[in-house]
């Protein structure tokens, strides 16, 4: 600032000499990008010695409102101590300290009763740059009760159709988890901006509502051109559906038309690395990566992460070493996560181990319960669960039901005793609830493996009577750019009676190379073995290959995304398939990636 400030007592100044060095302090308020605090003060204690409070001149309120502005972007204590000098604030003012509390790091909550205490004057009326300030706190806190008597607010004030406060609403419903009503929003607004549509695009990505992203982002597009904010939700949306056709759309739009800088680039880039590593194409995936002419270190932790969900541990020590040894990067809590998991994907239990140690000592990397989580269930996996059982007792957090659930799942695969994996169940109901499904199929599995079938009635009774139904297997497979998803037992696909028929010439195909059923982790109860039978072959991911195998191109490999984990029987009979049809078959479960190929996965039958 060019000028320096000298405060002292108040001096009598006539109206004009006043207004003359009132203009004078407002150029500097008005020329200036930024004030610092000190400076702030001393054209403070320059208003006072001027115009000594209380005096609500407009010229005076205009000089506060330009201070508050200010001071809101640096220092929320001076902004509400200049506040409280004003005796009569202006709507302006009250707009700016609601932004300064929405911004702030602890004192969001005073947003509201703020805007509140704005609704109660006589005088005063809130405008379209008011409920943005608003709604983004209550995003922020997850206050979806004052987030609706804001948007109440917003109806009742005439601005229904204002484009900013609409795409607010969208977002705060969405940070909300209420995708119902940012729909509604979005599809009540008379007007919409690229924004609006980026907006409800990007709310349900963040709402796990890819389908619909995509769907709306056609529709989109027949009015207005994407641009790269667009783009980078549509990506992502594209890597939480495995819709690979779609995303490599995206991917040559961006490389089109988008013109964007460089930390852009690196964030767009980051993205397409994840999203092709979620749709199973790892070779698109390392393209991406080894272009990049500049990384960081989250290009580095989302191609490691990618690397282990494929199992691919040899490749995630190799670019973890060239991170921090030829880049000189430090790796940090997620770069963690991924190597541990790529040690736990492969059975790599001294790795682990070794990793541990590794971020814990030599780069002071504080676990947190992921990482916990990656060793406990590698431990216990490969038969070490009662070290994994120490880990558990020993760690600084509670464990929580992730944690239980693989000690459960393990136990009853070791047979580690019946009071175990009872006690391990108990601890998951406590942790999660009893309203979780998966904790009854895997203590059903513990009773079954022990032939106790009276339990397994039990535990199918208890499901019964709590009204806990297993979540029904999902699986979705992209054909010609267009996703199609089954159901366990679907018939509702237009194919259904092609699907169904060739899901018998797989079976008698199969049945000729030797393929024998696996029951052991068929339905919950004793039914006779043709009915596990039918049962196993109804498996979503079953109809899904079947649909895949019906409609794909010759030498095209079949990508099939599944909600739960693949069981025993289907991963032995997807290797068969890939052998007999001569197909490659890369499939998404719960956990992780298998690429089955001439008879063998790329798990190495460890999942």
């Amino acid at each position: 600032m060019a000028a320096v400030l000298v405060t002292g007592p108040p001096v009598e100044f006539s109206t004009a000499s006043r207004r003359r060095h009132h203009d004078r302090l407002l150029h500097i308020l008005t020329e200036s990008d930024t004030v610092s605090i000190p400076h702030l003060k001393q054209i403070h204690g320059q208003i006072l010695r001027t115009a000594p409070a209380p005096n609500d001149s407009p010229e005076t309120i205009f000089l506060y409102s330009r201070l508050l502005h200010f001071s809101s972007l640096q220092d929320l204590a001076y902004t509400l101590q200049l506040f409280g000098q004003i005796p009569n604030p202006n709507t302006f003012i009250y707009n700016t300290v609601i932004r300064a509390y929405a911004h702030s790091k602890d004192r969001k909550k005073q947003a509201f009763p703020l805007f509140q205490e704005l609704l109660n004057q006589d005088s005063l009326l809130p405008d379209k740059h008011t409920f943005p300030f608003v709604l983004k706190a209550c995003a922020y806190l997850f206050a979806l009760s004052e987030g609706k008597q804001t948007h109440a607010q917003v109806l009742k004030h005439g601005l229904g159709s204002d484009v900013y406060a609409n795409n607010s609403l969208i977002h705060f419903y969405a940070s909300c988890g209420d995708s119902e009503n940012a729909k509604k929003v979005f599809g009540k607004m008379p007007e919409r901006s690229l924004v609006s549509w980026n907006v409800i695009i990007d709310a349900l990505v963040q709402m796990g509502e890819f389908d619909e992203a995509l769907r709306i982002f056609v529709e989109m597009k027949s009015s207005f051109d994407p641009d790269g904010y667009t783009v980078q939700s549509v990506i992502d949306a594209c890597a939480g559906l495995g819709a690979l056709s779609m995303g490599m759309w995206a991917h040559a739009y961006v490389l089109r038309k988008c013109e964007i800088d460089a930390n852009f680039d690196v964030l767009v880039k980051n993205s397409l690395i994840e999203m092709y590593c979620k749709c199973g194409s790892l070779r698109m995936a390392r393209q991406v990566f080894q272009e990049m002419s500049r990384r960081d270190v989250n290009s580095w932790n989302t191609m490691i992460l990618g690397f282990a969900v494929h199992g691919e541990a040899e490749r995630v020590f190799e670019h973890f070493g060239r991170m921090v040894n030829e880049e000189k990067l430090l790796p940090n809590s997620i770069t963690f996560v991924g190597v541990l998991s790529a040690c736990n994907h492969r059975g790599l239990v001294d790795e682990g181990r070794r990793y541990f140690d590794i971020m814990v000592n030599e780069y002071k990397v504080e676990p947190v319960l992921q990482h916990f989580g990656c060793l406990i269930d590698l431990l216990a996996r490969n038969g070490q669960i009662f070290e994994a059982l120490d880990i558990v007792s020993s760690m600084p957090m509670k464990p929580d039901a992730v944690i239980w659930r693989s000690l459960l799942d393990a136990s009853y695969k070791q047979s580690e005793g019946l009071d175990l994996s009872e006690e391990m169940a108990r601890q998951i109901m406590a942790a999660e609830g009893s309203e979780s499904s998966g904790v009854y199929v895997l203590l059903s599995r513990v009773y079954a493996s022990s032939n106790r079938w009276n339990e397994v009635g039990l535990v199918r009774k208890m499901m019964t009577d709590k009204g806990v139904s297993k979540e029904p297997g999902c699986s979705s497979i992209e054909i010609n750019g267009i996703v199609h998803e089954f159901f366990a037992g679907d018939t509702t696909h237009p194919q259904t009676k092609e699907i169904y028929q060739f899901l018998d010439v797989i079976e008698e195909r199969l049945k000729l190379a030797g393929y024998v059923p696996d029951f052991s982790q068929a339905p919950l109860i004793d039914e006779a073995d043709d009915g596990k039978e039918r049962s196993l072959r109804l498996h979503s991911e079953r109809l899904a290959i079947a649909f895949g195998l019906l409609n794909s191109k010759p030498d095209v490999p079949i990508r099939v995304f599944k909600n739960l984990r693949v069981c025993k029987d289907c991963h032995n009979i997807t290797k068969l398939i890939s052998q007999v049809f001569n197909v490659e078959i890369i499939m998404r479960d719960r956990l992780r990636f298998h690429c089955f190929k001439n008879g063998s996965c790329s798990c190495m039958d460890f999942w």
